[in-house]
């Protein structure tokens, strides 16, 4: 998740963002993950980033692209997602957030580097996924995958991802992906950093880098 470098990309390229991140959806709650590796350049500058960013009540976000960039951007959110609980006298739901990254995202696209995922669970809708691209755009899905990474194991969640599992089978899914992407994807790497957010609060998990899973055939 580092600084994005344009004048090494041609034409028509677009920078996914060096980073591995992901959120699935289970009965229940969800899980988000990613690595913890920011780089600038060919330069390790933190090992064991935290690229998961508590937005409001069980709401969070998983950061890729410019680091500066999307940290300010979850500051601002979370600032209105503040507001929104005191003029609605409710915590807000999870697509009052992602609505808002999109619009903040889409508005400034061509100054920001920021491909955000944004993951929670309201009373409303229970578990909820939103992906938001690099430019803009919002779209819900069962599960989201972003950053440099994420090229890697497309294959590998299409494949193996199942409606109607578990928090524990859901844990399991997003640890052996994320380890899959670290493996591959140079710009990735690490520690993995995990939490589960249902109606009872957030559970958060940490996997260092010497306790990766391998990549054992999962059970579905």
């Amino acid at each position: 998740m580092d600084a994005i470098d344009l004048t090494r990309l041609k034409k028509g390229e677009v920078d996914l963002g060096q980073t591995s991140i992901m959120a699935v959806a289970f009965d229940g709650g969800v899980v988000i993950g990613a690595d913890s590796r920011t780089t600038m350049g060919a330069y390790i500058a933190n090992r064991v980033t935290d690229k998961l960013t508590h937005l409001a009540d069980r709401i969070y976000c998983c950061r890729s692209g410019s680091a500066a960039d999307t940290q300010a951007l979850a500051d601002v959110v979370t600032y209105h997602l503040q507001l929104y609980s005191v003029m609605q006298e409710m915590q807000p739901p999870t697509d009052v957030a992602a609505n808002l990254f999109q619009e903040l995202i889409y508005q400034n696209k061509d100054r920001l580097s920021a491909g955000i995922i944004v993951a929670g669970w309201d009373k409303l809708h229970g578990g909820r996924v939103f992906n938001i691209p690099l430019g803009g755009g919002v779209f819900e899905q069962p599960w989201a995958i972003g950053g440099s990474g994420s090229a890697y194991i497309y294959g590998f969640c299409d494949a193996n991802w199942r409606p109607g599992w578990n928090k524990d089978e859901t844990l399991k899914f997003v640890q052996n992906a994320l380890s899959l992407a670290m493996r591959r994807d140079g710009s990735s790497g690490g520690t993995i950093r995990m939490a589960v957010i249902t109606e009872e609060g957030v559970e958060r998990h940490f996997i260092p880098g010497d306790k990766l899973p391998q990549l054992a055939a999962m059970d579905v």
